[in-house]
């Protein structure tokens, strides 16, 4: 009889432990599945496909508030605001060369830039991720004389193509610049915008100038370039930089604002974990209490037997 009850008891807490796998195995494979899509090989004569993001480009341009139209300046660099839709790349044109960028953040932007000799027609023009260019500002005119180069001969202007540029974090991101005027030799000294020290570099003679720096995080960093001639004349530009990459655990951190500074990553909340203990929590408690009332039956049964033993002597 006790062979019986047990035999009775281990088959029942068996088939309870099956079916507590088996509700594991429906709630973990759907999740398993969501999480961990498998890629599979490419076979010859495939063909890859490739999916972009389409949107309208902006129908909001910037607006210079400062200088005003027909300001005169003696000094270069000087400081160029607005207002603009927040989030937007603003690049900053001098006589139809890029001369300067930033973004605008909390609907205003503010940069440096470098003014040619003479008239300097200033436009801005704003930019979406998708690199599509918005509505182009009213231009405003400002005159630069130096009496300070013209000594020496003529201005260093320091100018690019691009006023955004990026690459992945922990790889090197490259960017060319145009440099003219002046006399050589060259000393840059380069900001990335990253806490790092200035980059110092040499350069014997104008032309493109191409410069790199790997972040390290990912982010949108600020670029601040000085180039400075033999004679002491220097230029300035200033430009926007991209680092994309993954989010940096020790920090929590992903991203950054125009000026560098990293945003806080959004919590996460973790609910597999979460329901396969409540799960666990009942069953595992229910067979505590089946334990317990095992254990006292058995006791019972062996006092029992113990007593029907005695009587039968």
């Amino acid at each position: 009889m006790m062979y019986a009850v047990r035999t009775i008891q281990r088959w029942g807490t068996l088939s309870i432990l099956g079916a507590v796998v088996a509700a594991l195995g429906l709630l973990v494979q759907p999740a398993h599945a969501i999480v961990q899509i498998p890629d599979p090989e490419p076979k010859p004569g495939s063909f890859g496909l490739a999916a972009s993001k389409t949107q309208a480009p902006p129908t909001q341009g910037a607006t210079i508030s400062t200088p005003g139209n027909g300001a005169g300046f003696t000094n270069s660099p000087i400081t160029v605001t607005g207002i603009c839709p927040n989030g937007l790349l603003v690049q900053l044109y001098d006589n139809g060369v890029m001369v300067g960028s930033s973004i605008c953040n909390g609907g205003s932007f503010s940069m440096q830039v470098s003014l040619f000799a003479g008239a300097n027609e200033l436009t801005v023009t704003v930019f979406d991720d998708l690199g599509q260019a918005g509505p182009t500002s009213a231009s405003i005119t400002v005159n630069y004389t130096d009496t300070h180069f013209s000594a020496f001969g003529s201005l260093v202007t320091l100018t690019s193509s691009y006023g955004r540029r990026s690459a992945p974090a922990g790889t090197s991101l490259t960017w060319p610049l145009q440099l003219s005027g002046g006399s050589g030799p060259y000393a840059f000294s380069i900001d990335w915008g990253d806490g790092s020290k200035p980059q110092l570099k040499s350069q014997a003679f104008t032309g493109v100038v191409p410069i790199d720096h790997p972040y390290k995080k990912a982010g949108i960093y600020t670029v601040s370039v000085t180039a400075t001639d033999t004679n002491g004349v220097s230029a300035f530009l200033q430009v926007v930089a991209v680092s994309s990459g993954k989010v940096d655990s020790t920090t929590g951190t992903v991203g950054g604002d125009a000026n560098g500074t990293a945003r806080p990553s959004p919590p996460q909340v973790l609910w597999l974990p979460t329901i396969i203990m409540f799960v666990l929590l009942l069953p595992t408690y229910w067979l505590g209490r089946q334990s317990q009332l095992i254990s006292i039956r058995n006791k019972m049964l062996k006092e029992r037997d113990s007593i029907e033993h005695s009587e039968n002597k």
